[in-house]
């Protein structure tokens, strides 16, 4: 309702400017126009941060879980990273049994060498594994076939745990109804210090995505379970036959679940740090898989048919998120060009007051995150220009990038792990 109440706000002010528009472009390609640049995405912000304002996460009813549990790290030449990575899950305050397996994915380098030294000086519970064909499901199939409990977390090699974050994932799934077979852990940048790039995306993962999975996790729909960092119920895994042959494996098995009537959840208490692209041409690269990836999803289950009616909505926008991409590339990016030559035909003066709007909603966030870092005895790092480059700039990044990876999928052209 809040939502709604300020898209009809938005209607009735932008009259005028609907009205300017359609003397250049015409009424139905401006209002499409403006639709897509302020109508649907001041409609999002909004459901998002009154979402989150309403959120009350559900206690915990158990802080100290026992159950045996697996991790499974799917490698392809993580040389550099493996060590650190094992090194973390040792320092783990979980009391329960932690077993790591670790498959080997047509690695080029020493990675299986210096893992195994890891495990052993580090007297962990671990076995390596050896997959020769190529792609992430591969691996992480194979892993699945020797996993012997109840609950399995995957976990990329460069990312690295907080020394709580077992145990608040593992006591968030044992706290959730019997029909929640997976939770997202929150994930965020390890090496935000590097270059702008990652300065960026520190600022994305922190505010954007961690808020994200909290609002769809409170409508019992995470519409990701990032393989990065999650748990599963190794039953549900195998019930959905693991990890299908795609660009984005962790969205299309999310998605598998809910199409099954099961409930993805989200704990912001589960931090892990991992490493982000530092190149805009590696950025790229991820996102237009990420773009691909949602449309994999697209084609297996369309909202309308989804049997969580919570995921019904949710995964709808998801069906939106194309236009709001084109739109944004074409029309907003142009327009803002335009208005420095004087031309306030899409983006003009009144625009400005969107950043107040940006600037309230992001620290709404960051008081929701300040309180996750607090409890978890965690500093978060001073980075303003960073900040202030995210919220005026870091959309225009996305889009173009997202438009790629929909084009991509189009195509269906070739995929690749990284």
């Amino acid at each position: 309702m809040f939502a709604f109440l300020w898209m009809m706000f938005s209607i009735i002010v932008s009259i005028p400017w609907l009205n300017d528009l359609a003397n250049i472009v015409g009424k139905p390609i401006s209002f499409l126009i403006i639709t897509g640049i302020g109508y649907i995405p001041g409609y999002i912000n909004l459901f998002t941060l009154s979402s989150l304002l309403l959120d009350r996460q559900p206690s915990f009813k158990t802080l100290n879980p026992l159950d045996s549990i697996t991790i499974i790290i799917a490698c392809r030449n993580e040389e550099r990273s493996i060590a650190d990575t094992l090194y973390y899950i040792k320092k783990q305050d979980y009391q329960g049994e932690i077993h790591v397996i670790i498959i080997d994915n047509g690695s080029t380098d020493k990675t299986s060498d210096i893992a195994l030294d890891a495990g052993r000086n580090l007297n962990l519970s671990f076995e390596i594994l050896y997959e020769d064909k190529p792609g992430k499901y591969n691996a992480l199939n194979k892993a699945l076939k020797h996993v012997k409990t109840d609950y399995v977390i995957t976990l990329d090699a460069d990312t690295l745990l907080h020394k709580s974050a077992v145990r608040y994932i593992v006591s968030r799934i044992k706290s959730s109804p019997k029909d929640v077979c997976a939770v997202a852990g929150a994930v965020l940048v390890r090496n935000g210090r590097l270059n702008l790039v990652t300065r960026l995306q520190e600022w994305d993962y922190f505010l954007g995505i961690a808020s994200i999975k909290r609002m769809q996790g409170l409508y019992q729909g995470t519409l990701v379970a990032q393989g990065a960092y999650s748990i599963y119920k190794t039953e549900a895994l195998k019930r959905v036959g693991g990890w299908s042959d795609s660009i984005g494996e962790d969205i299309i098995l999310t998605w598998n679940f809910l199409k099954e009537d099961m409930k993805v959840y989200f704990e912001p208490f589960a931090v892990a740090f991992t490493e982000v692209p530092t190149t805009l041409k590696h950025l790229y690269r991820q996102r237009s898989r990420w773009a691909r990836g949602m449309i994999e999803a697209l084609k297996i289950i369309m909202p309308w048919n989804q049997p969580i009616k919570y995921v019904r909505y949710l995964t709808g926008v998801n069906l939106i998120m194309p236009y709001l991409d084109i739109v944004y590339t074409f029309c907003w990016i142009p327009g803002l060009i335009l208005a420095f030559f004087g031309k306030f035909w899409i983006v003009g003066p009144m625009t400005l007051f969107v950043i107040p709007i940006a600037l309230l909603q992001n620290y709404i966030l960051y008081r929701y995150q300040s309180e996750v870092f607090k409890n978890l005895n965690l500093k978060i790092r001073k980075n303003h220009f960073g900040f202030i480059l995210y919220v005026l700039t870091y959309q225009m990044l996305m889009s173009p990038m997202s438009l790629l990876g929909y084009i991509q999928e189009l195509f269906l052209l070739k995929r690749t792990w990284k």
